[in-house]
Order: structure tokens, then C-alpha cells, then sequence
């Protein structure tokens, strides 16, 4: 699949341990870069997690994020938000996990181009298995903010843990 990013022809593409050079990437967050070097492609294997990389020329990785299934208590989520969905204790929603930009990539509106490929990925999920939106857990105070930019809110009770509608998503695209 090719995501659209001003000036450059990227594929965002599901991880392949034999084709992609996991060792050479390096976003300047030495816990995402270990992800992606040791635990990546076992994750996959183990389906506790399903890994996309952005590549320009393969083998190299400009960026990644992951995605899984996770659930959330409804008592959790802002009132304006939980009074918008089901009324389950629990309801489900897509984990965007992790999301990392190589050093080498900053600053080129990838991490929004990775973002949005993950949230189309998601909502195209939801109507297969339902997803009442995605939850993320940012790193630092930054990267929430980055989050907050595209309508994620705080999680209540959780640092730097936030949650976007699928409705919002839909509307989005």
C-alpha cells in the first residue's frame, strides 16, 4: 500500500524480518529502536502485535507502528466521549502501540503520515471486528501533545494515555 506524503514515494508495508533492516533503524528513543530491532517480528509471529513500516528503498525503515486489540472500561473514557458509544462496562478499541520516525526522517511529516495510515487501517478493521476507537499510549508530554493535534483525549487516571472515536476517525476520512 502507498500512503500519500507530499514529495515522497512511500509504501507502508507489513514487517518482514528477512527484507527489512530492523538493525540499521534508529529514531533516537532507544526503547522504540529495541522494539523494532529485538522484538518486533516476534511479536508478529505471536500475533501480539502486527508491525507496518514505512520504506522509501527497501531494506531500509523510515519509520513503524504497531497495532493490536486492547479494551477499555467505559468509566475511563472523558463523559462527552463515553456518552457517544455502547454502554458495556468494557468496550473494545484498536492499540496503536508504538510509532517511531527514523532520526533521519524528522521533521517530514512522516509521523502524520504514519498516523493517518494507521487510523485508515483502523477504521477499515472496525467494521470487520468492532473497534469503538483507538487508543494510544504516548511516550512523553510531546508526543501527546502531537496526539491532542489530531483530536485524541486523555484517558482518565492514565499518563500520557489517550483515546480517538472511531466516529471521529470516520469523519476524518
Amino acid at each position: 500500500m502507498s500512503a500519500h506524503h507530499p514529495g515522497l514515494p512511500i509504501r507502508i508495508e507489513l514487517l518482514d524480518r528477512k527484507r527489512h533492516d530492523r538493525v540499521g533503524f534508529s529514531c533516537g528513543v532507544s526503547a522504540l529502536d529495541a522494539y523494532l530491532q529485538r522484538q518486533a517480528a516476534q511479536d508478529m509471529e505471536k500475533r501480539a502485535a502486527v508491525v507496518y513500516v514505512a520504506v522509501m528503498e527497501s531494506p531500509a525503515i523510515a519509520g513503524y507502528y504497531t497495532l493490536s486489540q486492547f479494551s477499555i472500561e467505559l468509566v475511563r473514557l472523558p463523559e462527552t466521549v463515553a456518552k457517544k458509544l455502547a454502554r458495556y462496562p468494557v468496550v473494545s478499541a484498536t492499540l496503536l502501540g508504538r510509532l517511531a520516525v527514523s532520526s533521519v526522517w524528522k521533521g517530514q511529516r512522516l509521523g502524520e503520515t504514519l498516523l493517518f495510515d494507521a487510523l485508515r487501517r483502523s477504521l477499515a478493521q472496525s467494521a470487520h471486528i468492532a473497534s469503538a476507537g483507538v487508543v494510544v499510549d504516548a511516550k512523553d508530554k510531546q508526543a501527546a501533545a502531537f496526539y491532542q493535534r489530531y483530536g485524541f483525549s486523555s484517558i482518565l487516571d492514565a499518563d500520557h494515555r489517550l483515546f480517538l472515536p472511531m466516529m471521529a476517525i470516520q469523519q476524518m476520512f
